[in-house]
């Protein structure tokens, strides 16, 4: 199996860790890939014409996109617990991740407002209204003791891992640490597992 990714990428770090945790990392082959707004990029959009990454392209060349659906499709291959096949607790952790692939969107969406746009062409309010999105998701989550101390390690505390590393790596200085102590203790618990660890995203 092939994966395009970028180190950077929060929704490539998620695929990378699920891989690692299934023991299915040995089986995937990282291509690096290059997306970003406003740029041309025709060979990729022949393989995902969103150009969002991770995409997983299976040995008979059929792809499966979007992150999520890669690590359901991981974690059904590796016989993993990442997602419950049934019952209420799947529903309440595909919903979990919902809300927190929505928190790492508006993110992304902030990261390029102010990376991306022209010059003098910022929508502040835009901005404000995206990052408040992510703020009140990590606001839900601080009080959230189930997904926080949760015993087994599942899509929605990867999903977790995956929103505070991006914040740690695009918003160093947003003070989500100091605001949510307890999203704090769980990071930096996370941390301990090797999945977690190797797959923090470089220095911005």
């Amino acid at each position: 199996m092939k994966l395009t990714f970028s180190p950077a990428s929060p929704f490539a770090r998620k695929v990378r860790i699920a891989a690692i945790e299934l023991g299915l990392i040995d089986k995937i082959e990282f291509v690096p890939a290059t997306v970003a707004p406003g740029t041309a990029n025709d060979e990729y959009s022949k393989i995902s014409p969103l150009k969002k990454l991770p995409v997983l392209i299976l040995d008979h060349g059929d792809v499966i996109l979007d992150s999520y659906v890669i690590v359901e499709y991981l974690n059904e291959i590796g016989g993993g617990r990442l997602i419950p096949g049934y019952g209420p607790r799947r529903w309440q952790l595909k919903t979990d991740h919902s809300l927190l692939n929505g928190m790492l969107d508006s993110m992304l969406l902030c990261r390029y407002e102010k990376m991306v746009r022209p010059q003098g062409s910022l929508w502040q309010a835009w901005y404000d209204d995206h990052w408040n999105r992510a703020w009140a998701g990590m606001a839900r989550f601080e009080n959230r003791p189930d997904v926080l101390n949760g015993s087994s390690f599942d899509i929605a505390q990867i999903g977790l891992v995956c929103v505070l590393g991006y914040a740690d790596f695009r918003f160093a200085d947003c003070g989500w640490r100091k605001a949510y102590p307890k999203l704090d203790a769980f990071y930096q618990k996370m941390l301990e597992r090797p999945s977690v660890k190797i797959s923090v995203p470089p220095a911005a």
